[in-house]
Parts: C-alpha cells; structure tokens; sequence
C-alpha cells in the first residue's frame, strides 16, 4: 500500500507543475486534431454525412456552395465560426482553455488540408457508426486534456460551468435541427444517418467526461480526525464526521460523508487511505445536490 501511495503522489506532483501539464494538453490537441481529422476524412464524407456542431455547418456550408458553384473551404468556415464565439466565451471558461481550443481548431483545419486519409468502408452504416466513435473520442480527448474541440463546445462549458449541469444532450437536440435542414435539402437518408452519427458520439462524450458529475463518499474509518485533515488539507469540499461504533467489534468509529466531483474520487480515495489503509469507503453517484459546490475552475 506504501508503494502505491508513494507513487500516487509522485503522479500528483508531476501533474501540478506547469510545463507538465501544457505539455499535456498541447499533446492531447494536437491528438485530437489529427483524430478529428481522420474521422472525417475516412467515415464523415465517404458516408455523405456532416458531423455536429460547427464543423457540421462548415460542411453544410460547403456542400451548398457546391450547389451554387462557389467553393466554400470548410476549414475557412470553421476557423471563422469559432473565433467570435470563443472571444465571447473566453471570459467564463478561461483565457488558457480557450486558447488551446482555438488552436486544436487551426490545427484540424491545417490538417484537412494537408493529410487525405483513404476511406476504409464503402457500407455507409460502418462508416456512421466508427465514424461516431471515433469522432466522438477525438472530442473527448481534447475535454480531458483541458482543452476542446471549440464551437458549440465552448458554448456548453461556458453554459455548464454557469449551471454545474453538462448540457450535452441539449447540444444533440441543436444539431438535430440542423441535419433537419441538411435532409430538407440534401435527402433524408443522409440526415437520418448524420444524426445517428452525432448520437453515437454525444453518447461517448458522456460516457467518458464527468466533470459535472457528482458523487458521494460514505467513510468508515477509526481515524476520523486523521482523515478528515488530510481530505480537507487535498480538497476544497466540506466533510461531516460523525462517531459511532462498529456492530462487531463495538469499538469506537467515525462515519463520514463528502459529495465532490466524480474526478476526483480516485485522488480522495488515495489520500484518505494514506491517512487510514483500512478505511472503508463507499461511492455513490449524486443525483441531486442542493447548496454551494466548489467546482475547480477550468485551466
């Protein structure tokens, strides 16, 4: 147990220093970019669909364009959706987040340019559905690296870090609307299949970001004031301690219980059994929390 919380907190150290942690999110944009781009290349287009957001009005925009016999690069219709909104974002996200959001987006658009991947699947239904997936982890990679993939990204952390609620399956219900057009004017096989798309990888995005989730740590230990400092002195969350007495051994016990982020429960969990490495601990997921939370701000 010495050795692995040893560790942990080498891992805590490492991931608190500066360099370290651009370092990581540069890494996990320019990933993300690249993922993003593969998607599209070898899933998106091949099928006929667009994707969410704003890359999917830049390539509805390009797709009309075409109708009209005027070359509308999607890269210039991304890089010109997104900076305003990110201007006006930038202040309740972060200026840092916002930043490495833009550039994940010049990144994706330069990459467009300069990578053609070749499509794998000529069945439309396994390019929507890899393609979603896929897609879907490109976003999810640049969210855990603390960045994004910006467009309505930025419009639904900016919404959730003013709520504490992820509004993601909202953001679905925009896109809908848009592929409603898309199928209005392009065919209706095409939309339905692009929404299918964006479910699959809306449905990623929630099963893999739980910045907004919230759970609860129910805490039985016999040093409850050594566990109690120790949490308080990690985190920025309240913790009740309560005296008790064990059923079996009647001996005397504390209960605690805590609610905080659902990404932090692994570091909560490592630090109480640094101060007790026979805690009993107990996670449960929040399905409602009323009064004040701290939430760490986006970096």
């Amino acid at each position: 147990m010495k050795w692995i919380r040893r560790s942990s907190d080498f891992i805590n150290k490492w991931k608190k220093d500066r360099r370290v942690r651009l370092g990581i999110t540069l890494a996990a944009v320019i990933i993300s970019a690249l993922i993003q781009t593969y998607a599209l290349q070898v899933f998106v287009r091949p099928a006929g669909i667009i994707s969410g957001g704003f890359t999917g009005i830049a390539m509805l925009v390009e797709r009309l364009g075409g109708l009209w016999g005027v070359d509308i690069p999607m890269q210039i219709t991304m890089v010109a959706l997104n900076i305003p909104v990110a201007l006006m974002c930038c202040k309740g996200i972060s200026i840092r987040f916002t930043v490495f959001s833009l550039v994940q987006v010049f990144l994706s658009s330069i990459f467009l340019q300069v990578f053609n991947f070749t499509p794998i699947f000529t069945d439309e239904v396994l390019n929507v559905i890899f393609g979603g997936v896929i897609f879907g982890c490109a976003i999810v990679i640049a969210l855990r690296g603390n960045a994004s993939s910006g467009g309505t990204d930025f419009i639904a952390l900016f919404v959730s870090n003013r709520t504490g609620q992820s509004i993601w399956s909202y953001v679905f219900f925009g896109n809908a609307v848009m592929y409603c057009f898309y199928g209005a004017i392009f065919g209706w096989k095409h939309a339905g299949y692009s929404i299918i798309f964006q479910f699959i990888s809306t449905r990623m995005i929630s099963a893999f970001h739980h910045r907004y989730e919230l759970v609860t740590l129910q805490v039985t230990t016999m040093k409850g004031p050594e566990v109690v400092e120790a949490y308080i002195g990690h985190f920025r969350h309240g913790m009740s301690c309560v005296e008790a007495m064990g059923g079996y051994s009647k001996k005397k016990m504390y209960l605690l219980n805590t609610v905080l982020s659902a990404y932090e429960v692994n570091d909560a969990i490592h630090v109480m059994q640094g101060a007790d490495e026979h805690v009993i601990i107990n996670v449960l997921r929040t399905q409602q929390f009323v009064g004040r939370f701290y939430r760490a701000p986006l970096e």
